[in-house]
């Protein structure tokens, strides 16, 4: 079936293949400054106005007609390339941008941007690097995820939170990748940093509907994340120290034909905290005290490039968090007994040691290869790892007696993948792409491990859920059509299926976006995309910790499904500033969660006995005004959404089977954000964000403990006496809106080169105003009464920040 679809699309973009003669321009374009990839550049003769983009390579292919052709390429934030050239054959050419600082100044003849407004993707941003690396920051730590919580469509979740709730989804819902690898936790330092090290990373793109073919696997959003590749020109060195971390990037060539980057960033809160614990330590009279907690990453990749035909990619990132604690103590009570001729009393000794960690690992191979000028390959087979871990160890010696125990808990997912990639480029008005994939999971959802062992007795139990194995493939095509001068259409279809125990899921996923042009400037857009997700985060919401597993769908859990529905236009105030409406709604069917009493920490079950599944429904209106490049850049983002779920399959209803609120629900979100260079040695930043309160869930009634009868008590009324509670009444989950949250973050930057280079001191200021925003509410027992109060408990105060930063 795939096949025959796959074969009758192919016959029918031969079969628009004009019979003018025609020659095709192939090549790489590419940074001159360094040799990086340049993507999404713009290709066309301007002249004709055909044109092409360069893809995630930085490869382009054009066919034009034979005869002059005013070959033009242009890249925001880069000057310009243009010239004649007089087409009487296929040419190869690979062309060097050179960075512009001011590419207002630069004039060329004929101008074609596949940007907002031409692209037939809708619902696509693209944020630069130098941006996000400008904003505040908390801490000293420039971060890629809480520059995109700043976006229309994307919510924070909690305070200071790095996850990711795009158009009503969850977090397990954003197919996050990294040089094609996908990631599985995005946070550091209990969700307060995210695992990408901005000094490491080229690109990043986000898609929150409209979904190309190529992409699948989840419901709500793509994270396309692209390392650098190392600078092929020149050794280079960066790096920077901040309050609580510090970094470092090597970059360069090795030879002719090969480039490396390696980038390392670590905290150093257990160095930091270590005359506070040995102070404890003295004070508590143990024998010894550590504890501390720290998170690293490392990046690495080479890039080595056999012909201009063929190049191979190797990149690997390993990150890891760690909180840790240790302590010895030891007595003896000795005394002389003159009747026994000998010592006695009691000797008494004890090592106790615990240890938490998460980490990610992510590797990946990639082989390029130009099959012809018209047709590109890409190879990739890639493995990555999420694992927790969780253990306890104790030993105790009282005189001559020894007892120990030991308690350990691990969960995790770990995958194996191989696809292949085809981009076609037969005529100017078809870019094709088509490939496979598959992956093989192992799931490990969670098992309790514990050992005792005492002079007399030792005993060993495991507890937990078996490991889960299970293969998800898929096959894709999509073309991206031009109909004339103002239609342009992306039609694409997706099979994919999903092999777990003795059950067997497929589906075919059918994609379409397009886009008609009213003027030059301004094109309106519509998008539908059918996605399905066949592994699922079962999360603790009541908890801080990363204690969510990762599980698939079985015989008993059916995989989640979603349609979302889009439409929009964009208007271009000029070359550099677009803005942009877009509207989206979208089911989904098959949502897990935990049921009513249900959590991570009731072993006792096997998790797929504590999980119950529904429907969700989202909908919103999204307002975007961006600048990305110029002196002054920034955008001004607002979303106005709404998100519902309900669980109502009988015997295990959430919320009473009624329709209630998600979570991270929000009715409005804004956020402005401004960088502006004042000079070539200063630069401001500033972040406003507003956004309606989370909801949460609130008791309104208790069940004392000597309740008898229908005599509640209603705590929601402060004047009465309350008595500790036994049981909580809730009408209904997240009945209860927290305050809104908004804050300013403010930042200055002072750059001087030096004979060696060039250093930069960043001074930030998180929550400028000193805003008690709220992190959670709950219930309190007023001192002195029996009365209880609502109390709301705020993370952060204003935040002061200083680092320094280096480049070589």
């Amino acid at each position: 079936m795939i096949r025959k679809i796959i074969l009758f699309a192919l016959c029918l973009i031969f079969s628009s293949v004009v019979w003018a003669q025609k020659y095709t321009i192939s090549g790489y374009i590419t940074d001159k400054s360094n040799g990086e990839k340049l993507i999404g550049a713009n290709v066309y003769d301007a002249k004709s106005y055909v044109g092409a983009v360069s893809n995630s390579y930085g490869f382009f292919s054009i066919t034009l007609d034979k005869g002059p052709v005013l070959f033009t390429i242009s890249y925001v934030g880069y000057t310009p390339y243009q010239t004649q050239i007089d087409l009487n054959s296929n040419t190869k050419i690979n062309i060097e941008l050179s960075p512009s600082i001011e590419i207002e100044e630069v004039v060329i003849e004929g101008r074609l941007t596949e940007g907002g407004v031409e692209s037939t993707q809708m619902s696509v941003i693209e944020i630069p690097m130098k941006t996000i690396k400008n904003l505040p920051v908390l801490l000293g730590e420039a971060d890629l995820i809480k520059a995109i919580q700043l976006l229309p469509g994307v919510q924070s979740g909690s305070e200071g939170m790095s996850g990711m709730y795009v158009r009503g989804g969850g977090p397990d819902q954003n197919l996050i990748l990294l040089d094609g690898v996908p990631v599985y936790n995005v946070s550091h330092l209990f969700g307060f940093f995210s695992v990408f090290n901005s000094d490491a990373i080229q690109n990043v793109k986000l898609i929150k509907g409209g979904f190309p073919s190529r992409y699948g696997g989840r419901l709500s959003s793509v994270l396309d994340i692209s390392m650098k590749e190392g600078n092929t020109k020149d050794f280079k060195a960066s790096g920077s120290v901040g309050i609580i971390s510090s970094k470092l990037t090597l970059e360069g060539p090795i030879g002719e034909k090969t480039s490396f980057i390696v980038s390392g960033r670590r905290t150093y809160i257990d160095i930091l905290a270590y005359p506070f614990v040995k102070l404890a330590q003295r004070e508590s009279d143990l024998d010894k005290l550590r504890a501390g907690y720290f998170f690293y990453d490392v990046n690495a990749k080479i890039n080595h490039r056999f012909s201009e035909k063929s190049r191979l990619y190797l990149s690997l990132y390993m990150g890891k968090d760690k909180f840790y604690s240790l302590a010895d103590d030891s007595y003896d009570e000795k005394y002389w007994d003159a009747e026994t001729g000998d010592f006695e009393g009691n000797s008494y000794s004890s090592h106790n040691e615990m240890q938490f960690w998460w980490g990610n690992i992510t590797s990946a191979a990639r082989w390029n290869y130009m099959i012809s000028n018209k047709l590109f390959a890409n190879t990739t087979v890639t493995y990555s790892r999420y694992q927790i871990l969780t253990g306890f160890e104790s030993e105790y010696r009282e005189n001559n007696i020894n007892t120990s125990q030991m308690i350990e808990y691990t969960s995790g997912i770990y995958d194996w993948s191989g696809k292949v990639d085809f981009d076609y480029y037969p005529t100017p008005n078809h870019s094709v792409k088509f490939g496979l994939s598959n992956t093989y999971h192992s799931f490990n959802p969670g098992v309790l491990v514990a050992e005792f062992n005492d002079s007399d007795t030792a005993a060993e139990f495991e507890l937990g859920n078996t490991a889960v194995y299970s293969n998800e493939a898929a096959v894709y095509i999509e073309d991206d059509i031009r109909i004339g001068g103002a239609l342009k259409m992306n039609v694409g279809l997706r099979w994919s299926g999903f092999q777990v125990k003795e059950e067997f899921y497929n589906a075919v996923e059918p994609r379409f976006s397009a886009r008609y042009l009213l003027s030059e400037k301004w094109s309106v857009k519509a998008a539908y995309a059918k996605m399905n997700q066949y592994i699922n985060l079962l999360a603790n919401s009541n908890i801080g910790l990363p204690f969510d597993l990762w599980v698939p769908s079985t015989d008993k859990i059916k995989p989640q499904k979603a349609n979302q529905y889009a439409l929009g236009s964009v208007y271009a105030i000029n070359s550099d500033i677009d803005i942009s409406v877009e509207s989206f709604y979208k089911t989904m069917d098959n949502l897990v969660e935990y049921k009513e009493g249900a959590s991570f920490f009731s072993l006792e079950n096997d998790w797929e006995e504590k999980v119950t599944q529904g429907t969700g429904v989202s909908y919103g209106l999204e307002f975007l005004l961006m600048k990305k490049y110029g002196n002054a850049t920034g955008w001004i983002g607002y979303t106005w959404s709404k998100s519902d779920r309900t669980f109502d399959t009988p015997g295990e209803e959430i919320s009473f089977g009624k329709t209630f609120p998600y979570k991270y629900d929000r009715r409005h979100d804004l956020s402005i954000v401004l960088s502006y260079k004042l000079n070539e040695k200063i630069d401001v930043g500033a972040t406003w964000v507003f956004g309606t309160g989370n909801a949460t869930t609130l008791g309104y009634e208790n069940y004392p403990a000597y309740y008898q009868g229908n005599d509640f008590q209603n705590i929601s009324q402060f004047g009465y006496d309350n008595p500790e509670p036994e049981i909580v009444h809730y009408e209904s989950r997240n009945n209860y809106r927290m305050p809104s949250y908004h804050r300013l973050d403010l930042s200055i930057n002072f750059h001087k080169q030096k004979k060696w280079g060039k250093r930069i001191w960043n001074f930030s200021l998180y929550n400028a105003y000193n805003r008690k925003n709220p992190f959670m509410l709950q219930w309190e027992r007023e001192l002195g009464t029996n009365k209880q109060k609502l109390y709301q408990i705020s993370l952060f105060p204003i935040l002061p920040s200083v680092s320094y930063k280096f480049e070589f």
